[in-house]
């Protein structure tokens, strides 16, 4: 895990310390000069590029509705299915009229930013948390905060809240509560963690009167120290008692004196018949430990990391699905499982920062397709050339080696699909990876800086029956804000403060507004109100807040991004 849970303070404007909020801990390759460079370029011809299609490409722009498409906006990830695809009257030839209704300020909580929630939205009240996991309810209508419950509880994020039958549901750092809707007062709390080497900081998902939530192996004061490691708990909504838990990395896997790992940052997926569906997180040490070069300290496939798992409701493992046996390189399959249909039969479809999308079965868990998306350099299946070797193997990988994508590159935050396509914001940064120390980012603090500032991106459409590329539309600022689709539109943010609307058949841009700051927080979509959050101010003239956009709105930002 990388997204929201890796600190390295870098000098972004004005002296202020800026990592990439929601948890990019800042280790990657510099683009410019210095002795990263030259093996840090990417292979010729695979720099990030706008494939655009036309109205009439099959998949995207057709095809019978979807019907896992979302009413309103209230769960983290739009629906039980985490399609991220809501009605709304937003259209492509209305969207220019969306302008600013309201914005709520939220603190910067230091280099991780203040904000890379998703909210969701009940009964006209939008719910959300900080990275303080202060949780807060707003009207949606005004941009009134009716209340905030403070929990002064740094996570990395990217965090967030559940809500059902008139109770909030959120975790801090160290374990669950419940809120009162109407009134923000606490109904209950439990603490999780097993050790201080663990947290929480991801939204809670929230199926039949179940809770359920998942450590990480990674803290605000520390990360992937060994022992720490991913449970998913299951708990009783009403009282916050646990009714199961399952452990995601078995005994990590013989050393836990060394090794660490798993976790979710999304909550679950779930089906009719209520089953599990999750994205769960790398393995650790990476790429090793001193003494343990190329996750030696780990032989094997360090089950059940970098996988899509299916659970049934009580627990019990159906299937699972890894992608990369014994990760050297920080690839967590972490993007919560889009369930959706294919040449109609029900299918899963992962993704996460090895920047690859897979297809499954969601009957027996089955590779589908799988499709590379973003700047790969040759280095996907490094993991098997170490799978085996112990400490004394003669090893077939350099000390040092240089990826795409890097740590905070591939796909870092959710997918979308509406029933034909699924979109996916992809990152395409570099970094430097090492046998026994793992991930740099090499350079001066003003190339590191750079570095982050310059890369790149693009969102892709990918046709679910085929495995297809449809279309790719390049981004010049990485886009970390997920992808929401509604109707014909594709909404993501890009890292340096934008918020792009693309056309779902087509790639085109539609529009793009500057925002008050930097951001990694998702876009929502309710009704006739697109949502995101701007809490990585990266000058000292930006300011981190909330923003509601809303068709026919004429308010103004109190400053943005752009020139």
């Amino acid at each position: 895990m990388i997204f929201m849970r890796k600190h390295l303070s870098v000098p972004i404007a004005g002296g202020t310390a800026a990592a990439i909020a929601a948890g990019l801990a800042l280790t990657g390759c510099s683009s410019g000069s210095g002795p990263a460079a030259a093996i840090c370029k990417p292979p010729p011809g695979t720099a990030a590029r706008s494939i655009v299609g036309s109205p009439a490409s099959p998949g995207s722009g057709g095809g019978p509705p979807n019907p896992a498409v979302a009413a309103g906006w209230t769960t983290t990830d739009g629906n039980l299915q985490s399609t991220r695809d809501a009605a709304s009257p937003i259209t492509s030839s209305n969207v220019s009229r969306l302008g600013v209704a309201w914005t709520v300020p939220v603190g910067t909580s230091g280099g991780l930013g203040g904000y890379a929630a998703t909210p969701v939205v009940v009964g006209g009240v939008v719910y959300t948390q900080d990275l303080e996991s202060d949780v807060l309810a707003i009207q949606l209508a005004t941009g009134k905060v009716l209340w905030r419950h403070d929990y002064h509880s740094g996570t990395g994020g990217p965090n967030g809240v559940a809500v059902a039958g008139g109770t909030v549901y959120a975790a801090t750092a160290t374990g669950a509560v419940a809120l009162q809707a109407a009134t923000g007062r606490q109904l209950w709390s439990r603490t999780l963690i097993r050790n201080s080497h663990e947290d929480f900081d991801m939204a809670p998902g929230y199926h039949n009167g179940t809770v359920y939530l998942s450590t990480s192996p990674v803290t605000n004061h520390n990360e992937y120290v060994h022992g720490g490691k991913g449970t998913l708990y299951a708990l009783n909504a009403a009282t916050g008692s646990i009714e199961w838990s399952w452990d995601e990395v078995q005994n990590l896997w013989g050393n836990a004196a060394v090794n660490s790992g798993g976790g979710l940052w999304y909550p679950p997926s779930f089906d009719a018949q209520g089953n599990l569906y999750l994205g769960i997180a790398n393995p650790a040490p990476f790429g090793g430990a001193k003494g343990y070069p190329w996750g030696t300290s780990r032989p094997g496939p360090d089950l059940y990391t970098d996988s899509v798992v299916k659970l049934s409701p009580r627990g019990k493992l159906l299937w699972y699905y890894q992608l990369t046996p014994h990760d050297l390189y920080d690839w967590d399959l972490e993007d919560p499982p889009v369930l959706t249909t294919a040449n109609g039969q029900p299918v899963v479809i992962g993704g996460g920062k090895a920047g690859i999308l897979v297809e499954l079965s969601a009957q027996t868990g089955r590779l589908l397709w799988q499709l590379p998306v973003g700047i790969h350099n040759r280095h996907d299946d490094d993991g098997l050339l170490a799978e085996h070797a112990r400490t004394s193997s003669k090893l077939r990988l350099p000390a040092s080696v240089c990826i795409y994508p890097g740590n905070f590159g591939g796909i870092e935050s959710q997918l979308a699909s509406n029933g034909s396509a699924t979109f996916a914001a992809v990152n395409n940064l570099a970094m430097v990876q090492h046998s026994e120390s793992g991930p740099t980012l090499p350079g001066s603090a003003s190339e590191q800086k750079m570095a982050l500032l310059d890369a790149t991106g693009e969102v892709v459409a990918v046709d679910q029956e085929t495995g297809k590329l449809e279309w790719a539309r390049e981004l010049p600022s990485s886009p970390y804000g997920a992808v929401a689709v509604t109707n014909d539109v594709v909404f993501t943010t890009t890292f340096t403060g934008d918020l792009y609307a693309l056309n779902a058949a087509t790639g085109a841009i539609l529009l793009k507004l500057p925002l008050s700051a930097g951001t990694n927080a998702p876009v929502i979509v309710d009704g006739d109100y697109v949502i995101t959050g701007a809490g990585v101010p990266l000058a000292k003239n930006q300011h981190a807040l909330i923003i509601a956009y809303k068709l026919g709105a004429t308010g103004e930002l109190p400053d943005t991004t752009g020139p």
